[in-house]
């Protein structure tokens, strides 16, 4: 389910605004993909010996930094979403045919901490996925107002944009209060 939501982001948004990016950090829909793809790829893949059949060139010792973090002009949307579903039923596979306890190695990881059981793996997998998830939810509403869980179920209270601009207009005023006799914090941007 968190899958799909991942890509539900994506619907609707021109090819510029999936790539745009969104946070001083360059935050981005199609980036946030191409990232979890790749993450899932790893750990569900290369860590069981099940190595994804498929070149993930962003990950080369020579790859510059952050470059599964982005989409380039060449790799369009059907690209990364295809290959985010490809990635998908690989670790499907991987789930499906090995039990819980079977160990694996995470590589990147300290070396007293990378023996890991496929149980870890997917905890760590499904909380990167959700993180990242939560990341792109926010991307989208700052795009186009784009809120919620999925398209038939937001999971927010119905409120129009009177409503939701009142409601953000009262934390802002929250907000001033509390800082009221405090020092302010610096402007993160």
């Amino acid at each position: 389910m968190v899958r799909e939501a991942l890509l539900w982001k994506l619907d609707g948004l021109s090819e510029y605004d999936i790539r745009r990016p969104m946070t001083l950090t360059g935050t981005n829909l199609l980036g946030l993909v191409k990232h979890v793809a790749s993450v899932e790829a790893g750990y569900l893949g290369d860590c069981f010996d099940r190595p994804f059949p498929e070149p993930l060139p962003w990950f080369d010792e020579d790859a510059e930094p952050n470059a599964d973090m982005w989409a380039t002009p060449e790799q369009s949307r059907e690209d990364i979403t295809g290959l985010y579903r490809r990635v998908w039923a690989h670790s499907d596979v991987t789930i499906a045919e090995r039990p819980l306890d079977a160990e694996g190695e995470v590589p990147w990881w300290p070396a007293e901490r990378r023996r890991v059981s496929l149980h870890m793996v997917l905890i760590h997998v499904i909380a990167e996925t959700n993180r990242h998830a939560g990341h792109a939810d926010i991307v989208r509403e700052l795009i186009d107002g784009g809120i919620g869980l999925r398209a038939d179920n937001d999971n927010l209270p119905g409120f129009d944009r009177a409503k939701w601009t009142a409601y953000r207009e009262r934390l802002e005023k929250a907000a001033a209060e509390a800082r009221t006799g405090h020092e302010g914090g610096p402007d993160p941007y």
